[in-house]
């Protein structure tokens, strides 16, 4: 069985022009809009953990793209998180440029397998000119979360 996107996103977690500085900043909003979904976390620790993953290595995968991701226990199910900026951000991607997608996901500790089947099913969907384009143009909320869950052939 397939993992979508459409699994892991919910409008209520799906923000256009979001205006965020830095990537701090980014991952400060990513944390609380998380924490306000899962029950028994802390914006503080999913902070925490998803700096701890950028440490690894920037997530920004290039062409304007980040998918910072971290596992988190307190997590029942996977849980994605889409932004896009009203500005972009230096994000240390691979190809230096600044990112304006950022779809975060939080999977539970032990979802080894799922957890790297979602990511390459966002890495193909992101590899994907239209859908960037269709996500870039969407106008509000709820066009982006349409857009986004929208599957790449």
């Amino acid at each position: 069985m397939s993992i979508e996107v459409a699994d892991i996103l919910s409008p209520a977690r799906t923000l256009s022009a979001v205006n965020v500085t830095s990537k701090k900043k980014l991952l400060e909003l990513l944390a609380s809009v998380v924490a306000e979904e899962v029950e028994g976390s802390s914006a503080d620790d999913i902070f925490d953990r998803l700096l701890g993953r950028e440490r690894l290595g920037s997530t920004g995968i290039g062409s304007g793209i980040a998918i910072p991701h971290c596992r988190l226990r307190q997590c029942e199910q996977a849980v994605g998180v889409l932004l896009h900026l009203q500005e972009s951000i230096d994000f240390d991607a691979i190809d230096h440029k600044p990112v304006d997608l950022v779809f975060a996901l939080l999977v539970p500790e032990e979802a080894t397998g799922d957890h790297l089947q979602i990511l390459a099913t966002l890495a193909r969907n992101f590899s994907d000119s239209d859908y960037c384009s269709r996500l870039r143009e969407a106008l509000g909320d709820e066009q982006l979360y349409v857009q986004a869950i929208k599957s790449v052939q």
